[in-house]
């Protein structure tokens, strides 16, 4: 179960991560122009991240052909359109993203974690439990970088807006100690 949600699910959206980098360009203008903002692509990976982390799904795909291979396609999917959609996106459209996400995992995460019965019945109790925990540590861990970058984008805004506003004021001091006037 570790596994399956740890390894796989992450290398399959990594995969088509990368695989949208390959789709042509007019491919990708024709998506941008229902995908404002990120805001379509974001909200499907949030659903589908969501339905896969039912445990009567993560059952099915380990019985059913059909269901293992929905999950892969969802799982490119939800690597490609996070690569479509996260810049788009924008700080705010981000956060509102991770907001649901983040939270989603960790409260899943703790629901294996502390469950005293199998979720999965494919799976042992303490392969859940540690399932439990790296869902909870997964979603603070990338909540943190998330918000580390916040705030140093943040940061380098605020910088190069003080910056902006000195550089008149410099310009202008230099022009006035140069001026025939102050001689």
């Amino acid at each position: 179960m570790t596994r399956h949600m740890l390894v796989q699910f992450p290398l399959l959206a990594l995969a088509g991560f990368g695989l949208a980098a390959c789709l042509p360009q007019r491919w990708v203008e024709r998506m941008n122009g229902w995908n404002g903002y990120g805001i379509s692509g974001l909200l499907a990976t949030a659903l589908l991240l969501a339905l896969l982390m039912i445990p009567r799904v993560l059952d099915l795909a380990l019985v059913d052909g059909r269901i293992e291979l929905a999950k892969f396609l969802a799982l490119l999917f939800c690597g490609a359109a996070l690569r479509l959609s996260w810049q788009p996106a924008g700080l705010l459209v981000q956060g509102f993203f991770l907001g649901n996400v983040l939270p989603m995992t960790a409260v899943v995460g703790y629901l294996f974690e502390s469950s005293p019965v199998r979720l999965c019945n494919a799976y042992l109790l303490g392969d859940q439990e540690r399932l439990g925990q790296g869902l909870v540590w997964i979603a603070a861990a990338v909540g943190l970088a998330w918000f580390s970058r916040l705030v140093r984008t943040l940061m380098r805004r605020e910088e190069a807006a003080t910056s902006v506003q000195a550089a008149p004021d410099k310009t202008r001091r230099a022009t006035e100690s140069i001026s025939p006037g102050n001689h």
